[in-house]
């Protein structure tokens, strides 16, 4: 009940009644939402500030976040599935575990959230800023990445099946023991990136930037590497059967 009064009062100030309140329902409007293990499919929460608010295992499927700032915020287990959470600060937000399929995150800001195990499967997150963000272990297979800006992230054995990954910035990210297969990475720049292991068969990376990338061990077994850039790339054990190599030659 008291999780209930205070997301009804956040929706009146929400309204435009806040100078009307009474000074308890401005308090409470005021302080950051604690809603753990709450059931709120299709809740709203549009432009709010829910900094360090607490929704951990909070079934929230199909709810409105959108230019909500979550910086700091928990999610840990929650359902977020079909939820929009487009162009969020989402900063430090985390995201743990939770199920977040067919998510709306169009260019949000998640940078240095954490992503780690969370289900992101069919996701929409194009044009995002995830600087730093931790995505081990997550499932982001058939996700869209499109010019999603991912410099320095961690995605050591995260599922990218068939992800749209083209013109995303992976700069120095680590993608070791990653599936990557039949993923879209046209133009994408993985200068430094850390590709010991993963799993690149049937990727498409035309004109992508592997400057300096560590392939050590990584299947590229049919991929296309058309045009791109592989100076000082470490290919060390790579299976190539296949692979249509920068020069447009057929590797054995």
């Amino acid at each position: 009940m008291r999780h209930l009064a205070f997301l009804l009062l956040a929706g009146v100030a929400a309204a435009g009644f806040g100078p009307a309140m009474p000074a308890l329902a401005q308090q409470a409007a005021a302080t950051p939402a604690s809603c753990a293990g709450c059931t709120l499919p299709d809740a709203h929460y549009k432009r709010q500030n829910l900094t360090g608010a607490d929704f951990s295992k909070a079934n929230l499927k199909g709810a409105v976040f959108h230019r909500a700032v979550l910086t700091d915020a928990h999610f840990a287990g929650a359902d977020l599935s079909e939820a929009n959470l487009n162009v969020t600060k989402s900063i430090r937000t985390d995201f743990t575990g939770a199920n977040m399929t067919n998510v709306l995150f169009y260019q949000a800001d998640g940078s240095q959230a954490h992503f780690d195990k969370a289900k992101l499967t069919g996701a929409k997150m194009q044009g995002a800023r995830l600087f730093a963000a931790n995505f081990d272990g997550a499932d982001l297979s058939q996700a869209f990445l499109t010019r999603a800006r991912l410099d320095g992230a961690s995605l050591k054995g995260t599922n990218l099946q068939s992800t749209n990954l083209t013109d995303a910035v992976l700069s120095r990210a680590d993608l070791e023991g990653a599936n990557l297969s039949s993923s879209g990475l046209l133009n994408a720049k993985l200068k430094g990136a850390n590709l010991r292991g993963a799993d690149l068969s049937g990727a498409d990376l035309y004109k992508a930037d592997l400057t300096d990338a560590d392939l050590t061990g990584a299947n590229l077994t049919g991929a296309r590497l058309s045009l791109a850039r592989t100076e000082g790339a470490v290919l060390d054990g790579a299976k190539l059967s296949g692979t249509l190599m920068p020069d447009g030659s057929t590797h054995d």
